[in-house]
């Protein structure tokens, strides 16, 4: 028996009985029961709620399994061809772009202490630069925009 069907039950004992709701007592006891039909209502509604996003879950788990099975294929799926990651990376590209980028932002700069060429970058301080080959630190006169560092005085 649902709490629905229980406390309709006790309306009907109440009915039987006939209670006055005149009476201190009937008032009580009718209101009481309100509030049971009141509650037993709300539970229902909330058992059904309950129901519905379970079988929700559920469906979401089995998509997500699917979806968690084509991304994270299993060790045994290797001779599957489907996905090859050399197609959407290659190595060389980014080597290349990489250089480009070097190219563009790097100049040499000739140790006066050991004559060793050392690369700079705008992101140096050209009054405090390290060869790395000597350990000698001097400084620049160049500007970060600057092409090449071969003339600029040490």
């Amino acid at each position: 028996m649902t709490i629905t069907e229980k406390v309709a039950y006790l309306k009907g004992l109440a009915e039987g009985l006939q209670i006055d709701t005149n009476d201190k007592n009937g008032k009580l006891i009718s209101a009481m029961i309100d509030v049971l039909d009141d509650m037993a209502k709300s539970i229902a509604d909330l058992e059904d709620n309950a129901e519905y996003l379970d079988s929700y879950i559920e469906e979401l788990d089995e998509d997500l399994g699917m979806v968690e099975e084509d991304l994270y294929c299993d060790d045994d799926d290797d001779d599957d061809e489907d996905f090859d990651d050399e197609d959407y990376f290659d190595e060389d590209d980014d080597e290349d772009l990489d250089d480009e980028d070097d190219e563009e932002e790097c100049a040499s700069v000739e140790c006066p202490s050991c004559g060793e060429e050392v690369f700079v970058d705008a992101t140096m301080d050209f009054d405090n630069i390290n060869c790395p080959s000597c350990g000698a630190k001097f400084s620049c006169s160049c500007s970060s925009d600057c092409e090449s560092c071969g003339g600029c005085e040490n």
